[in-house]
């Protein structure tokens, strides 16, 4: 295509020769499409399946043993529990390779026919899951047992503990049950390892694996197909639980046994979570298996805690003296660190009368205490990151903890806190009324900052801190010398000061110690080096720990990541917005990019909150399709805008109360600062596509910028933010009644009237099973395009939910991305 230019006072054409011509993508039948994402998903699907996972250090302890350590871990082809020895000695002119050996025999881990109950599918989905086989274990290192859920049933073997380790393969043993459904979420008792416990039809069980005896804990759930006939469940985080919260369990082991009353007679302790769907969240806690009993809070919760509407987090202290939670408030802007002692359950009273006599049994000393407290006037980012001590004899009015805190500063960071856990007196007989509010709140005698700057510890999505007591450090993940990758740092937790950093700069690692923290593994990898793992010894004088340095000491001999052989990654980038803002992103260039060539564009967008698509790791391994894109004569880009994270919370608290407001901004100016830098961007043929969020903002992309964007593809989009959930949607925009305006601004279905008329510049996918951005948003989008009479296309996946699972489906969706963009972009 040539440009012309009528002058002003001429009627001549002028021909003007400069301007680039436009790079054409070569156009294939749908059948060339299909084997071009052939050749490409053979990669992806290799390269998944190969990922060690789930690292458990166990050290040796016989002097005999030329082996320092077993490391047990996922990974390999059909995702099976593994372990590899290392070596005590290694020699320096050697590269070592820690060949990986099979723990199980002939194990089948996957379902025939890739079948799971519906329970495992959802939960799968929920932790997005794209392996199968073994997804995660139980294991027990005294003991050395391990528990795991494998085709649609539990399994045990012993490796370790008083029994030595296995030198050979081992055949797991099925354990068997009275239960019909499918067990979930097993956990071995930490305080007495021949009990373990599951959740069936959601209701608790606790189990015997010597003996094979099973109990029924509780009888919460009757069975009934109507959800709204049969609402309470015992020991099951909820759907917002799980999919906003990253919490996937409902009910916790207490660490340590009891004896209460008699030394011969031990107390089992598990703390669970009910739930009432129509009501509100209450705390039971009952004791074990032979003889159990059910316990309940002295008072209701919601009388007790009236404000908070969300448990975000539970467990027990390590010496078992406490339970503790994390609540949060419905805004999401005030979170409480209670500790909860055992003496304050009762028996489950069968009327008000036994209720009374029970409560008068309860010390008046007796109390929940609120250790810390979290405020914001953005956003509480829940995470697991708190590391209780355990009380000294004679300190027991104290407890020092260690915690991540993003409120203070506006960057995560860690501190040591001191909380004087203050008494008051309670009589737990009388109920008080709900507008009374207990003051638990417990002064904070110490909080020394570990850490700070202009940066994050990293805390979310089950990252953690490993505490070594003896030597008062702690080791952390951060993102200390660049946003863009992640690294293991250790720093003094009795005298702060120095931060050193243990894994090398030029990658991102993801860690694990050792119990001895001696030893570290890193799984690691830039957008240029596919995944390695790496065994690292810490090395130096014992009297300056701080600054034992990291030894490599062995690598896994697990097969590197292979990548298509046209595989070339993206070149990541930087630049500042007009607002002052400091933006990356990454750019896939064409394969065949030629001077003078403008290429068509796609711009990769997710754009939400708790995502950074833009760092220093693999990229070959979820996003090989934008390479393929690449290959084919199309430029991508993708920019991690304002309200992505690891940036601090202001930076991701843009969003605040007005989602799809500002987002679209920031991806139009990096698009511009591409074109400019890069000079093959063709801003004339630009798609904007994503999925969930990212289709959300591909739809806001063609309302708000119609003459920017020529094309929007838009996956399982969020169309109107009053029909998803609460947990999410209230964290980030408030509740519909203190933010309407932001509320309508930001639903796309009500603004389809500002879509364009020409046909084929939309295309909307969407599963009909999804159950999280529930089907409902794209039937309402589209009830609305056709009563505004605008042009789309839809494709639908009738057995998909909101990841697409099936390879068919996967391949089904990619060949119809790029028929799309090679027909009308």
């Amino acid at each position: 295509m040539t440009a012309v230019d009528t002058l002003s006072d001429s009627s001549e054409v002028v021909e003007m020769e400069d301007v680039p011509s436009q790079f054409q993508v070569q156009k294939h039948s749908w059948d060339g499409l299909r084997d071009i994402i052939h050749s490409s998903r053979k990669y992806s699907g290799m390269i998944v399946n190969k990922a060690p996972h789930d690292f458990q250090f166990v050290r040796k302890t016989e002097e005999s043993s030329p082996h320092s350590h077993r490391l047990y871990y996922l990974g390999n082809r059909e995702n099976s529990l593994l372990y590899s020895e290392i070596p005590k000695k290694v020699r320096k002119e050697a590269l070592l390779l820690l060949s990986w050996k099979q723990m199980l025999d002939h194990f089948q881990a996957t379902p025939h026919h890739g079948m799971y109950s519906r329970e495992e599918e959802l939960l799968r989905e929920r932790k997005r899951l794209g392996v199968f086989g073994i997804t995660s274990y139980d294991f027990h290192s005294e003991s050395g047992l391990f528990l795991f859920q494998a085709s649609n049933s539990l399994f045990h073997c012993r490796d370790g503990g008083k029994n030595g380790f296995m030198v050979s393969p081992m055949k797991p043993l099925e354990i068997k049950t009275q239960c019909t459904g499918p067990r979930m979420d097993p956990k071995i008792c930490p305080a007495d390892p021949a009990f373990f416990s599951f959740i069936n039809n959601n209701d608790l069980w606790v189990a015997n694996i010597e003996t094979g005896e099973e109990k029924r804990m509780t009888y919460c759930h009757k069975g009934l197909s109507n959800v709204l006939d049969d609402p309470k469940s015992a020991g099951v985080a909820t759907f917002v639980i799980q999919e906003e919260f990253d919490r996937f369990t409902g009910y916790w082991w207490c660490p340590t046994a009891s004896t209460e009353g008699s030394e011969d007679l031990k107390t089992l302790r598990i703390l669970y979570e009910e739930v009432d769907e129509s009501e509100v969240e209450i705390i039971h806690v009952p004791s074990p298996i032979v003889c159990a009993q059910d316990k309940e809070l002295v008072q209701p919760f919601a009388a007790l805690f009236p404000t908070v509407e969300y448990i975000a987090r539970a467990g027990w202290t390590r010496d078992g003296k406490y339970a503790w939670a994390m609540f949060l408030d419905r805004p999401q802007q005030r979170l409480q660190l209670i500790l909860l002692p055992p003496a304050l359950f009762i028996p489950v009273p069968e009327n008000e009368e036994q209720r009374a006599e029970f409560a008068k049994t309860v010390p008046e000393n007796v109390q929940p205490f609120v250790i810390y407290e979290e405020t914001t006037d953005v956003w509480i980012n829940v995470h697991d990151i708190f590391y209780p001590f355990i009380q000294p004899e004679g300190e027991e009015e104290e407890l020092c903890f260690i915690r991540a805190n993003e409120c203070k500063t506006g960057f995560c960071h860690l501190y040591r806190v001191t909380a004087v856990l203050k008494q008051g007196s309670y009589d737990w007989l009388w109920l008080l009324p709900l507008w009374f509010a207990y003051d638990f709140k417990c002064p904070i005698k110490e909080e020394v900052a570990l850490t700070g700057g202009e940066w994050e510890v990293l805390a979310r999505h089950g990252s953690k801190i490993w505490v070594n007591e003896s030597t008062r450090l702690v080791y952390f993940q951060g993102t200390k010398d660049t946003p863009l990758e992640h690294h293991l740092y250790v720093v003094s937790y009795e005298s702060p000061g120095e931060i050193v950093r243990l894994t090398t700069p030029g990658f991102s690692h993801s860690c694990s110690m050792s119990q001895n923290f001696d030893m570290f593994i890193s799984h690691y990898s830039s957008v240029s080096t596919p995944p390695c793992v790496h065994v690292y010894k810490l090395s130096g004088p014992d009297d300056d720990p701080l600054h034992k340095q990291p030894k490599f000491w062995a690598m896994s001999e697990l097969p590197s990541a292979g990548c298509p052989p046209d595989y070339i990654p993206p070149e990541i980038f930087h630049f500042r917005t007009r607002s002052d803002v400091e933006l990356y992103g990454m750019v896939y260039k064409p394969h065949d990019v030629q001077p003078g060539k403008k290429h068509p564009t796609v711009l990769f967008v997710y754009g939400g909150p708790q995502v950074q698509l833009v760092n220093n790791s693999f990229k070959g391994i979820k996003y090989l399709r934008l390479n393929t894109l690449a290959s084919l004569g199309y430029a991508v880009v993708v920019i991690d805008g304002r309200g992505s994270c690891q940036r601090g919370l202001k930076f991701e608290g843009a969003l605040k109360n007005q989602m799809g407001q500002v987002e679209i901004e920031d991806q139009v100016e990096g698009l511009h600062y591409v074109a400019e830098k890069y000079g093959f961007i063709d801003l004339s043929r630009v798609a904007i596509h994503g999925w969930s969020y990212g289709g959300f903002l591909s739809l806001m992309g063609l309302i708000c910028k119609p003459n920017v964007f020529k094309i929007a593809i838009a996956g399982a989009p969020v169309t109107v933010w009053m029909a998803y959930d609460t947990g999410y949607t209230e964290r980030y925009m408030d509740i519909p009644e203190n933010n309407q305006q932001g509320y309508e601004a930001g639903s796309v279905a009500l603004h389809v009237e500002k879509l364009p008329n020409e046909p084929n510049r939309l295309l909307i996918l969407h599963g009909f099973l999804d159950e999280n951005v529930h089907f409902f948003h794209t039937n309402f989008l589209v009830s609305q395009l056709i009563r505004a009479g605008k042009p789309y296309q839809l494709q639908i996946y009738p057995n998909e939910r909101h990841s697409i699972r099936c390879p068919e489906s996967g391949e089904h969706y990619e060949i119809t991305l790029l028929h799309f963009l090679q027909e009308y972009l």
